[in-house]
């Protein structure tokens, strides 16, 4: 038989492009005198090409045959599968969980027969029928924390949970269980209990000895006339104002609720006050209650701001700006009443009394009465522990979406860490068990059992500060389970939509994000998506968290304590499932737009008064059109890509994951504001900060700082159109133009 054989091979003459071909021994024989032989070429005879003429167009047409048919087969196949989906649960969603190639090749590997694809709706009554009604984990609430008194970080108590929860994520067979230390500096309790007295006419009369304590108070012994300011908000404080009330040099009163304790201290020391002391509103029988509490106006270890608390890591002598530098003491009600009596200025406002008897504003200027506040707090080194488990993506391991939960309480903490802990663990255990039958998730989930989280989400926060780096490139949703007395549900505005379709039918509602929640950091220091899950009845409120009253007898006397529960987890599941799920991130990355339009609105009303300064609010408007366009020009991409191609895909969820980042302002040092986010974070690069220096124009206009308002239009603007060129994609769709 005859062939052409090619040989491709380097030339040693130097020319590397040089293509040797090389005939058949036959051809090689006869062949044309006088050509050299590296042209050399075969000649077919003329019959011999229409008899291979004939059989290349058999085959062609077979080709094309089985092509057809096997084309035709698959799409029958996903047809009845989505007839399927839509038989079994309303509306169809048929995002299969196979895995793809990890290094991006485009070819298929070989199947392996092993347990069906999984779809959503299959997925989610899975979770469901796999939750048990009574959640089996929270027998551990029962036997950790009934006869314990405290779990107060870095003790024994937490150190010993913290080994319990190892060891029961190794049980369930994540596929990465580690601990992870940290050395932190905490106030604590000294040997000499906080007194409060009353000094009237020079005798001195003790007030209360309260067992509770505030960390990160100011130590020492300070003295001022009382004054009450309701719930110690901003608008609070200029109701007193209004009303003529000195307030410098003064100790404020305030009652618990609305805002965290260290705003309500910061709002104070704004106004001169050189103490603070907050009572809980008396409850059914509750007037001996005395809540512990933190003053620090932030998150983590306020004596490394910024960094992280290694072991092994050196630091300056620095402090975190949201030290308050003021003595602040939590009270009972009943100390407060006593207080109260005691003071003989004007009655409180109607809607400031709340559950008191007798409420005062404050004292006559005559009169001869003083409140004198004594805090002999200590600071303490103490070695804390994150305790983690991992189950491993199979598509996409190194994307997670992190669940977490506070382990440490001061108290018995049934319900401030016991609940969360348990509906973590539970949520381990099923999801693990998902898995091991069949369940391929896309990406990583990773639980997290943080401590120090009564000390303002000191333990999360120094896991962040550690690992900031890789985490805000791959962690793209933190889910918190707690329990607080005034909130159910808050989230970023890019996990509502996915919210909103998961709680369809259940009696729920987002709600403002509070500062002392563990979930804060991640969104304002990290720029991570997060969602966080409390539970409350909303007849019967729990007045119990923080105090040594939080135990085990009066958590179960909630009403449907396990419904709730079960409810909680359920969502919070339903949540992490759903982003490991789908090819795309359910992120509603859009959603951002809407949240810039309030804004502007609000803004629009000082349009005029801003054009008086000389300046105008009209690059601000034009960012925020320019990040509606981008995340328009982002929903054709997804909607023209390629769903199949695991490259494309998985550049595209990188820019939907990258938006909460994006309004982190990167013209702020994290040390010095590690608050970062426009939205959420603390500081003047807030649109909430640049709102309310505007609202002067017309109430003080004397107060303005032109030059700061200056420096806010031009942060908040160039965060707002860099958010969007990320979001538009690669460098050359982008520009500096508004």
């Amino acid at each position: 038989m005859s062939y052409t054989r090619f040989s491709i091979a380097r030339q040693t003459d130097g020319d590397n492009s040089h293509v040797e071909m090389k005939l058949s021994a036959d051809d090689e024989e006869g062949g044309e005198a006088g050509r050299p032989e590296h042209l050399h070429a075969h000649v077919a005879q003329p019959w011999r090409n229409g008899k291979n003429l004939c059989f290349l167009l058999i085959a062609a047409f077979l080709l094309l045959l089985i092509g057809f048919l096997i084309g035709y087969l698959s799409y029958r196949g996903r047809m009845q599968l989505a007839a399927k989906c839509l038989e079994g649960g309303g509306k169809c969603e048929v995002t299969p969980t196979a895995s793809y190639l990890a290094d991006g090749d485009e070819t298929e590997e070989e199947e392996v027969p092993g347990p069906p694809i999984l779809y959503w709706p299959d997925l989610k009554n899975l979770l469901s029928t796999k939750l048990s009604d009574s959640l089996s984990h929270t027998s551990f609430i029962y036997r950790q924390r009934a006869n314990k008194n405290s779990f107060e970080a870095g003790q024994s108590e937490d150190e010993n949970m913290a080994i319990y929860i190892h060891d029961l994520f190794k049980s369930f067979f994540l596929n990465q269980v580690w601990k992870d230390k940290h050395y932190i500096k905490l106030q604590v309790k000294g040997s000499t209990k906080n007194k409060v007295s009353v000094v009237e006419d020079g005798k001195e009369e003790e007030l209360e000895t309260p067992d509770a304590y505030v960390a990160y108070s100011e130590t020492g012994t300070v003295t001022g006339k009382p004054v009450y300011a309701n719930y110690g908000q901003k608008e609070d404080f200029q109701k007193l104002e209004k009303s003529a009330i000195e307030l410098n040099g003064t100790i404020v009163i305030v009652r618990a609720g609305k805002i965290t304790l260290a705003e309500k201290v910061v709002n104070a020391k704004e106004k001169g006050a050189v103490g603070v002391l907050m009572y809980l509103d008396p409850y059914k029988n509750t007037d001996d209650l005395v809540p512990f509490g933190h003053a620090h106006l932030g998150t983590g270890d306020p004596y490394t701001p910024g960094f992280p608390s290694f072991n092994h890591t050196q630091f300056p002598p620095i402090e975190s700006s949201g030290l308050p530098h003021i003595a602040v003491q939590t009270i009972s009600s009943h100390a407060a009443s006593r207080l109260f009596s005691k003071m003989d200025g004007e009655s409180c406002l109607p809607q400031w009394r709340g559950g008191l008897l007798v409420c005062k504003m404050t004292v006559r200027s005559d009169k001869q009465l003083t409140v004198k506040l004594e805090v002999n707090n200590v600071m303490v080194d103490r070695k804390i522990l994150n305790i983690f488990g991992a189950i491993t993506g199979f598509e996409e391991p190194d994307r997670y979406v992190v669940i977490g939960a506070q382990r440490d309480s001061w108290g018995p903490g049934a319900a401030k860490a016991g609940v969360g802990t348990a509906i973590l663990l539970e949520l381990a255990r099923v999801i693990s068990d998902i898995v091991k039958n069949g369940y391929k998730p896309r990406r990583s989930i990773i639980f997290a059992s943080w401590s120090a989280g009564d000390y303002g989400a000191v333990g999360a926060t120094e896991w962040l500060e550690g690992y900031s780096a890789t985490l805000h490139a791959k962690a793209f949703t933190y889910i918190n389970l707690g329990c607080t007395n005034d909130i159910k549900i808050s989230a970023s505005p890019l996990l509502y939509a996915l919210l909103e379709r998961t709680m369809k039918g259940l009696n729920n509602s987002l709600s403002h994000f509070p500062l002392d929640n563990a979930a804060f950091p991640f969104l304002a220091y990290s720029g991570i998506p997060v969602v966080s899950f409390g539970f409350y009845n909303k007849d019967e409120d729990y007045p119990f968290l923080g105090t040594t009253q939080d135990t085990v007898e009066n958590l179960k006397a909630i009403n449907s304590l396990y419904a709730h529960l079960r409810a909680a987890a359920e969502v919070a599941g339903q949540i992490a499932l759903r982003l490991t799920h789908d090819h795309e991130l359910f992120l509603d990355f859009g959603r951002y737009s809407e949240e810039l339009l309030a804004f502007q609105e609000k803004f629009l009303v000082y349009d005029q008064d801003v054009k008086e300064l000389g300046l105008n609010l009209d690059w601000l408007f034009l960012a925020r059109g320019d990040f509606q366009r981008a995340a328009n020009a982002l929903r054709r991409d997804i909607e023209n890509s390629d769903k199949e191609n695991k490259v494309i895909r998985r550049a595209l969820n990188d820019r939907i994951m990258k938006v909460e980042y994006d309004f982190l302002s990167p013209f702020l040092s994290p040390k010095d504001a590690p608050l970062r986010h426009i939205f959420f974070g603390k500081g003047s690069h807030t649109l909430q900060s640049l709102l309310d220096h505007l609202q002067l124009l017309k109430t003080s206009r004397s107060k303005v700082d032109l030059n700061m308002l200056k420096e806010q239009l031009a942060l908040a603007t160039w965060t707002i159109k860099g958010a969007a060129n990320a979001l538009e994609g690669d460098i050359w769709n982008t520009d500096n133009t508004f």
